[in-house]
């Protein structure tokens, strides 16, 4: 069977556990890249037994971070590149909508929604969350943050590829699977909410001009003070969230307080 001409980049730090289940369902790639940080637990061998390729990654605090230094300095064979967290699941329904869209002369990239999973139910309604993680190789990078705004970690997390050209949608989805536990959740967020809250002050002197209109509407409502319950009604009420029941709405309350989170921090960064 021919593979699939798409280069997937997994990056990982101790990810033996996931990667046991994720690399089994990528196996159907040309080229399968693994992107690690020094990892200390059987992630290696782990992605040797299923013909990947392994580069190590020391990041010395500047630019690039992981994603955009793979970009730059690994020989990627194919002409579509997929980045794809451990603990993201691809469907066959994404594989075939995937074949598809690789054959497209019209269109650079794609945003693809990521189901998510809360207190051990795979969210189904409310905000959809999507990344844009396929796109053509040489179209663009992930986003470059200025240096006083980055968070501590050695990869692009909240940062999306800017890209020259048309972007599509997917129908399909993947599933995404990190929830580890309230207290993760919770102390993962907190850390977040301080990057936010440095990089809406940074943004804010050029008034938002590199954002999408998406992104514009979020930093705007949360310069409003409005963020946390615009967030909630529309989460749970407007997109149905309460339909995934006691799921739904923690998930919309603990969301709703991470916003609450990154507005006190702004005020705290303004005094």
């Amino acid at each position: 069977m021919n593979k699939i001409p798409v280069t997937v980049l997994v990056p990982i730090k101790n990810e033996e556990v996931n990667l046991r289940k994720s690399l089994p369902l990528l196996t159907d790639f040309d080229q399968l890249i693994i992107l690690d940080s020094q990892s200390a637990d059987e992630s290696l061998h782990i992605a040797e037994s299923y013909g990947a390729e392994f580069h190590q990654f020391y990041w010395d605090g500047k630019f690039p971070k992981k994603r955009n230094w793979a970009l730059r300095n690994i020989n990627i064979n194919n002409e579509w590149v997929l980045f794809l967290d451990a603990d993201e699941y691809i469907t066959p329904e994404f594989i075939a909508e995937l074949k598809v869209a690789i054959t497209r002369t019209d269109v650079n990239g794609y945003w693809i929604v990521f189901r998510n999973y809360f207190m051990g139910k795979q969210l189904k309604h409310g905000d959809q969350f999507k990344k844009l993680p396929l796109f053509r190789k040489g179209s663009g990078e992930y986003e470059r943050i200025a240096e006083d705004s980055w968070s501590h970690l050695d990869m692009e997390v909240h940062e999306h590829p800017i890209l020259d050209g048309k972007v599509g949608n997917f129908n399909s989805h993947i599933e995404h699977n990190d929830y580890k536990g309230l207290e993760h959740y919770i102390a993962k967020h907190n850390s977040y909410s301080s990057w936010e809250a440095r990089r809406f002050i940074k943004l804010q002197e050029t008034g938002f001009v590199d954002l999408n209109s998406r992104q514009r509407l979020k930093y705007r409502l949360i310069g409003w003070g409005l963020m946390p319950l615009a967030y909630f009604i529309g989460n749970y009420f407007l997109k149905l969230g309460f339909l995934d029941g006691r799921a739904g709405y923690y998930f919309s309350k603990y969301k709703s307080q991470y916003f609450f989170q990154i507005q006190t921090k702004i005020k705290e960064l303004q005094q």
